[in-house]
């Protein structure tokens, strides 16, 4: 422990927010492949969360709740091209540390409504390049910029949070060497694999799929593994961070939380490479705290939890109050096993390439397009997830009952939370969602799949920056 850190009596906190990453792909969450050797070895020294929730997809949404403790009702965000900043009704995490006396950066975060508050932005080159660069080491560049931060830093008599975005495993898939071939060993381009034809096929996505993908790819399975290269080769950059914090001698006072935005389809539900779809490897993220001063090491909490319970959670391990008002509850009663669960009925949502909402019980998933989608999925889709885990079978217009009865739970849900925020549910109110100020909602799937596109890497660069204006 520094000096400095046991005057103050506040730990550090870092928060290691990580896009697009599965939990299901986690060794350390019973993924086959050894992607997360150096994350496993944490989560010992660490209490593992095994039914963590992105509630509101995607990016945008996601971190509004994370920062916040406030579902979307609260923040009022649900769009990933949210349009102004965040309400001033609410206060984020950095905003209440930085009163307490703690030092706030953010590195690859800036521009996004949710990273109001912090003392200092820092960016770095978060995306890949194209099929010209190979491979895109974004994981390192962020530990480039972070590194000296944290020596600098922690020389401060004051605490300090860093959040820190990493864009790794998030599209382009370009981990570098040995990464790229560390669970695949096959012919990438063999000509008789055709499981790439319907991903080149959907024309939304095909030209920016063909600009970081190897031409003539065939093999839908090097894809699946340059994604679980990402996430290994993410997993060696952040042990770097582990051992930093351990050499400064500051890792137990460090508050130091691994968590995602959201997950990421690779190829279910022909949401080819993406996150979007209501779909539980889009929904279920990873959250592991450590914290041995007051958490459990190696416990492993199964009991449901959302991005809205993480801003209290932090909170209370620092040891400050607030009057604030939280959608969420702290996680120490699961953690200390005081409570067994929090909600398992969510209200879900998704506003990136379609508009959807739905309810998710321990059985059963309802999800409700609330206009059509790009891909001509049915407008209601009703999963049994204790049969279907993989919701594979849509049983929506075999159990009428059950949607029914589940849509009414959903409106008075939406009817409380309207009440209590005095506003309309924020999916409704979300004109231009898509990013075309000419059109408001789809009326038909064939237009939506004519409007919407990405370009190339660069093109998705620039969406992606414009939705954080």
């Amino acid at each position: 422990m520094t000096a400095s850190n046991t005057r103050r009596g506040r730990p550090n906190i870092l928060l290691i927010a990580i896009d697009s990453l599965r939990r299901d792909h986690m060794s350390c969450y019973g993924y086959h492949r050894l992607t997360t050797p150096h994350i496993d070895r944490f989560a010992e020294d660490a209490t593992l969360f095994e039914q963590t929730y992105s509630a509101h997809i995607p990016t945008t949404p996601a971190y509004a709740s994370m920062l916040t403790g406030r579902d979307c009702f609260g923040t009022e965000v649900v769009g990933l091209r949210h349009r102004g900043g965040l309400t001033e009704k609410v206060t984020t995490l950095p905003e209440v540390l930085r009163e307490q006396g703690y030092n706030t950066l953010c590195v690859g975060f800036s521009g996004n409504p949710a990273s109001r508050g912090f003392d200092r932005y820092l960016s770095y080159p978060a995306w890949g390049g194209d099929r010209a660069r190979a491979e895109a080491p974004k994981a390192q560049r962020l530990n480039d910029v972070t590194q000296p931060e944290i020596e600098r830093l922690t020389q401060e008599p004051e605490p300090w949070f860093i959040l820190l975005r990493h864009m790794d495993p998030h599209t382009p898939y370009l981990p570098p060497s040995p990464f790229n071939r560390l669970f695949y060993h096959g012919d990438e381009c063999d000509p008789g694999n055709t499981s790439m034809e319907p991903v080149f096929a959907f024309k939304p996505f095909a030209d920016y799929f063909r600009s970081w993908m190897p031409e003539g790819i065939t093999d839908r399975h090097y894809i699946d593994a340059q994604y679980d290269g990402a996430v290994a080769y993410m997993d060696a950059c952040i042990a770097a961070l582990f051992t930093q914090l351990e050499t400064l001698g500051i890792l137990d006072d460090t508050i130091v939380v691994i968590n995602a935005d959201h997950g990421e389809m690779l190829y279910e539900h022909e949401c080819w490479y993406d996150h979007h779809g209501l779909y539980d490897p889009t929904l279920m993220v990873p959250l592991i705290i450590r914290y041995p001063r007051r958490l459990p090491r190696g416990a492993r909490v199964s009991g449901f939890n959302q991005h809205k319970d993480l801003m209290p959670t932090l909170l209370q391990l620092a040891r400050i109050r607030t009057d604030l008002h939280f959608d969420g509850q702290s996680l120490l009663r699961l953690a200390q096993g005081r409570r067994a669960s929090f909600e398992s009925e969510l209200y879900i949502t998704e506003c990136t390439w379609m508009r959807k909402h739905g309810w998710r019980t321990a059985q059963w998933k309802l999800i409700e397009a609330l206009e059509p989608d790009f891909h001509a999925m049915p407008p209601v889709e009703l999963y049994n997830l204790t049969e279907d885990p993989l919701e594979e079978h849509n049983v929506a217009d075999r159990n009428p009952e059950t949607v029914a009865a589940l849509r009414a739970r959903m409106a008075a849900h939406i009817a409380k939370r309207e009440r209590q925020t005095g506003i309309t549910n924020p999916m409704l109110t979300q004109g231009d969602w898509h990013g075309h100020e000419d059109i408001d909602a789809f009326t038909s799937s064939k237009q939506a799949y004519n409007t919407l596109h990405i370009g190339d890497a660069s093109t998705a660069r620039r969406l992606q920056a414009e939705s954080r204006k």
